[in-house]
Order: structure tokens, then C-alpha cells, then sequence
């Protein structure tokens, strides 16, 4: 006789374990409170849509939040494997020049989707739409909106993060695990916009200009890429993937450093030498013409410096490749991609299933973990629903 599985949640994660439970040992029935499943995949895919990363397993793994957490799971099922199950199911990809994955051209969101639910129809599994659940009865059953209450075999949970609230990922599920005494952490902002009180001139005169071929750099961590300056601060992926350091300064000092090189093509030595054989009588047309500064780096080193600094060729260069800026706060939670918070990793166990639940599991978001965006997110939720149908399929 087949075993149930209830699963709660329609997004990467959830989408698909149900897809690689083994449809003979298992009926699978996944509960979706909106309309439709994978709400926010379709958002993730409106700046282009990244599903994974191309570098080397070492290198993936180093780029989450603690890193240990997802390492089974991602050895388990890496970008090359997810790579061949999208080419498997008729979604063919490459790698673009940032060594991002996307799906080949033409391709859109809509379509990875619907050849993922297309897998999940063949699977026989039962997708109920429009179903929020709102928690346990007495005896432990799961209720929803609809006054349904279901009893399974195995119960998981793929509910999401506290962001992006239009995709139904708002985290109101938080309180409902704190009521079984499972520790849970609130939800904070990642990959998200950080505040900088710029100069009024500065930012009335950049706004809206990009940073390119930059590194920035907090505590131990340094990321090459790019930003853009914003009314608010800064966004882009370079800043997006210093979000744990910066959290972590900003709850200790309520500020946090970064610094920006500037040119990270050159060593000091090399910038300091341009600057001090430059023929050019005025530093701007120096640091625009041999050191190749864009206005809007110039004009950072020009509000941020004081005018001794800014003539001192050797002060300018130290500057020019570590450049400090103050970071005071963070984007608000609904706007940030993602979000840490949530189960808290100590709640369960190497297969997901929380130890004071037996037969119930967390996957995805809502587990308190953390990556950068470049693809890291999608590869992590996808990973960690095929390292738990694998465990699952292994018991039967």
C-alpha cells in the first residue's frame, strides 16, 4: 500500500521533491495557498532568469551561509546535475559570460514551469490550489482555510521565506512552529538594498549610477562585481553578497564598513604609478584618463576624501583601492530577495525532519540559511528537495 505525502508550499523546493518522490510508493498531494505554484520562481526570472551556477563544486558550497548545512545535499545534487534534469525535462541551458545558468534563449519562466508541473502530472500528483494552512488539530493533523484536515505518512514543509509578500512567501507561518516549540528565528532582510547617508550633492549629481568592475570587501569577505548608487544606498551583487558580514556589524555596532577597490584590475603599486607619472595637470582628468575612473567613482573619491587626501598621490591611491563607506541599515523585509530567518538549522536533523516532529520536514527558505544571488538560491532549494525524495524514496 502507498504511503502519503502531504506537501506544503508550491515553490523550487516543494516543486521538485514532488517531482522525484517514486510515484509507486508514494501518493503525493501538494497543498498551494495561491491560484497557481512557483509564484516568486516567475519573479525570480523577471531580471533574467539565473538558475544556477556554473563553478566548481568547492566553490559553490562556500558560497552559503554556514556553509556545512547544504554541503550533503548539494554533493547529492549539484549544478551539473540540476543542469541535466532541466535538459532531461526539456529545458536545455548555458552558461552565460558571468558563468551563470540560464535557460537557453527564448526560453521563459512561464515554460521551465510548466514543464516542471508537466513532471509532477505524470507523477499523479495531487495539487489542491488555494489551500492555507493554518496549523495542527489537538490530535496533530494538519487544518487549513478550507476546514480540511489531513493526516499523512510524512508531512513536508516548503513554505518559504518572509519576502516578496505578493508571491504568498510572507513568513505568517512563523508562529505556528513557535507554538510547538520548534526554535525559530525572526526573519531579517538579505541580498538586499543597504542604507548610506550620501552627501545631498553626491547623490542628487549619481543617482542611478553603476559601479562597474569593482570589489567590495567586509570583515573577511570580498566580492567582485557591481552596485549601483541609489537614493537608499547601494544594490547590485557585489554588496548583495557581503549580506552576512554586514548583518553581523550592523547588530554588533549598529553600522557596518565596507570598502570599495576601486580598481581591482591593479595592485597599488600600479595605480600609484600611473597617478604619479600622469602628464595630466588636474588629478580628475588623471584618474579618468590613466587610471580609467568612471565620473561617478571620481566623484566618490572627491566627496568621501578630504582635498589633501585627494591631492596625495599615495593617500589617493591607498583610497582608490580600499574606499570606506558607512553602512547604517538595511532594505525593508519585503523587498529583499531573500531573507535569513526561520526554522532554526539545530530544529532538524541531516535529512530536514524536525527532531521534535518526527515524519515532519523543512526544506527551502524557511530554514534559516543564506546565500548569495547568482543562482545560489534556486540551486539550493532544488538540491535540498532532491536530497530529501532520495532520503524518502530509500525507506520504502
Amino acid at each position: 500500500m502507498k504511503k502519503s505525502v502531504s506537501i506544503i508550499g508550491g515553490g523550487p523546493a516543494a516543486l521538485i521533491l514532488a517531482a522525484s518522490l517514486d510515484c509507486k510508493k508514494f501518493k503525493v498531494t501538494l497543498y498551494e495557498k495561491n491560484k497557481t505554484v512557483g509564484r516568486k520562481f516567475l519573479v525570480a526570472g523577471k531580471g533574467g532568469f539565473n538558475l544556477t551556477h556554473s563553478e566548481s563544486i568547492k566553490e559553490l558550497i562556500a558560497r552559503y551561509t554556514p556553509t556545512h548545512f547544504l554541503r550533503e545535499a548539494l554533493n547529492e545534487f549539484d549544478n551539473h546535475d540540476f543542469r541535466n534534469w532541466l535538459d532531461s525535462i526539456g529545458v536545455p541551458t548555458y552558461v552565460g559570460s558571468s558563468k551563470r545558468v540560464y535557460p537557453e534563449i527564448g526560453i521563459k519562466p512561464i515554460t521551465v514551469l510548466n514543464a516542471i508541473v508537466t513532471v509532477l502530472e505524470k507523477q499523479a500528483v495531487d495539487i489542491r490550489y488555494n489551500h492555507i494552512w493554518t496549523g495542527w488539530t489537538s490530535k496533530g493533523a494538519l487544518v487549513f482555510n478550507t476546514a480540511t484536515e489531513i493526516e499523512s505518512d510524512y508531512t513536508i514543509f516548503a513554505l518559504g521565506g518572509g519576502s516578496w509578500k505578493i508571491t504568498g512567501s510572507d513568513g505568517s507561518w512563523l508562529d505556528l512552529f513557535k507554538k510547538q516549540n520548534i526554535p525559530v528565528a525572526p526573519f531579517q532582510s538579505s541580498n538586499c538594498g543597504y542604507l548610506v547617508n550620501w552627501p545631498k550633492d553626491f547623490i542628487t549629481e549619481h543617482e542611478g549610477s553603476p559601479l562597474k568592475n569593482i570589489a567590495m570587501s567586509c570583515l573577511n569577505k570580498r566580492q567582485k562585481g557591481e552596485a549601483v548608487i541609489t537614493h537608499f544606498g547601494l544594490e547590485g551583487n557585489a554588496i548583495y553578497a557581503l549580506s552576512p558580514q554586514i548583518r553581523e556589524e550592523l547588530q554588533k555596532y549598529q553600522k557596518a564598513i565596507i570598502c570599495i577597490d576601486l580598481k581591482p584590475s591593479l595592485n597599488y603599486t600600479a595605480v600609484l604609478q600611473k597617478i604619479q607619472e600622469s602628464t595630466f595637470k588636474k588629478t580628475s582628468e588623471t584618474l579618468q584618463k590613466e587610471v580609467k575612473l568612471s565620473p561617478v567613482q571620481i566623484g566618490l573619491l572627491k566627496k568621501y576624501l578630504s582635498k589633501e587626501t585627494y591631492l596625495n598621490p599615495t593617500l589617493l591611491a591607498q583610497n582608490i583601492k580600499e574606499l570606506p563607506i558607512e553602512i547604517i541599515g538595511s532594505g525593508l523585509l519585503n523587498e529583499a530577495i531573500s531573507t535569513i530567518g526561520g526554522i532554526q538549522l539545530n530544529a532538524v536533523d541531516e535529512h530536514f525532519e524536525l527532531k521534535k516532529l518526527k515524519r515532519y520536514y523543512c526544506i527551502g527558505e524557511m530554514l534559516d540559511w543564506d546565500a548569495p544571488t547568482g543562482g545560489y538560491l534556486l540551486q539550493a532549494s532544488f538540491s535540498m528537495g532532491k536530497y530529501l525524495a532520495k532520503h524518502l524514496n530509500s525507506l520504502h
